[in-house]
């Protein structure tokens, strides 16, 4: 398996790109790249040139999570400005705008079916759910202090807040990950918590279940580790490094043969899961990258995989994955 470099876009935003997913193909367009910036905007790129099909407006503070819906047809982004905004993807129409009070909304992912949209609640210490044909508040995922936990107790609750959020692939399970490196794993279907997983000890910012194994969980930390879970049985059933610097950002291909990750080593990193290693490392971006994403297969006449970075140097990189 391997990268290699199709394309940059300098400056594709005028500020920090901090958020970066794609949206899937419909019948009657390919696959679109959504990126989120600090400079307030949303962006939808067309793949392989990297061609700006669309600027969306509508934050007043920096874009900090974007999600695309499976149709392809919706996807929100999430700004510091508290707001979640719901827009139809081809024409920009607001579908819905999700308010929250400061501080309470954080990454965000729609559920497999595209029934529910999870959003990481940061200081509410919880994920919330948001039903897609209402857009009403369903269910808050409280996520409780550990057991037994030796951390010392801290009265303001920031250890806990809530950074990242996954859902399985059967849209059974959520996982969210935390500030003091905890990840909680939820039955949605019942809105109970079920456990921890513990091993981490700085920020969880980005997590992500396997595309073919709906118990294997993927995680990146501040600590510079990747660790792999069976988010059922409790375990920590590996473990990679190799990052310099805080782990923000992985995805997992859509074969479920291998991780990208993004770090504040500027570095993007393809991991082999067989061997647990990772087998390249691409140093296109001159600062931290905030966010990689793996194209999702479908599209007329798309074999290719695709990744994208997007980073603090305002710039996006799109790379062939075979």
């Amino acid at each position: 398996m391997k990268l290699a470099g199709l394309k940059s876009k300098e400056n594709a935003h005028e500020e920090s790109i901090w958020a970066a997913t794609w949206v899937p193909a419909t019948e009657s367009r390919p696959a679109l790249l959504l990126t989120g910036s600090l400079d307030e905007t949303v962006r939808l790129w067309r793949s392989d040139e990297l061609d700006l099909q669309g600027t969306n407006t509508g934050h007043c503070l920096g874009v900090v999570s974007v999600a695309a819906h499976p149709s392809g047809v919706i996807a929100a982004s999430a700004s510091l400005d508290s707001f979640v905004r719901v827009f139809d993807v081809d024409t920009n129409a607001t579908i819905s705008t999700l308010e929250a009070p400061p501080s309470e909304v954080w990454q965000m992912q729609f559920d497999p079916k595209g029934t529910i949209l999870a959003v990481a609640g940061g200081g509410s210490l919880s994920v919330k759910l948001w039903d897609t044909a209402t857009w009403k508040l369903v269910a808050t995922l409280s996520v409780p202090r550990p057991e037994g936990s030796n951390k010392p107790a801290d009265r303001s609750g920031s250890s806990k807040f809530v950074l990242s959020v996954a859902w399985s692939p059967d849209g059974k399970r959520l996982a969210c990950g935390s500030m003091d490196g905890t990840i909680s794993i939820f039955d949605v279907a019942r809105a109970k918590f079920l456990h921890h997983l513990e091993g981490h000890f700085m920020p969880v910012r980005s997590l992500a279940y396997s595309p073919v194994d709906p118990r294997v969980l993927f995680t990146a930390s501040d600590d510079t580790h990747i660790h792999i879970y069976d988010a059922e049985g409790k375990s920590m059933i590996g473990a990679m490094s190799g990052h310099a610097s805080w782990v923000l950002s992985l995805d997992v291909s859509p074969d479920g043969a291998a991780v990208a990750s993004g770090s504040s080593d500027r570095t993007v990193r393809l991991w082999d899961l067989n061997m647990r290693a990772a087998v390249q490392t691409m140093s296109n971006h001159t600062d931290q990258v905030w966010a990689v994403a793996f194209r999702p297969p479908g599209g007329t006449g798309v074999r290719a995989g695709r990744l994208a970075s997007v980073s603090d140097d305002k710039s996006i990189s799109l790379y062939d994955y075979s």
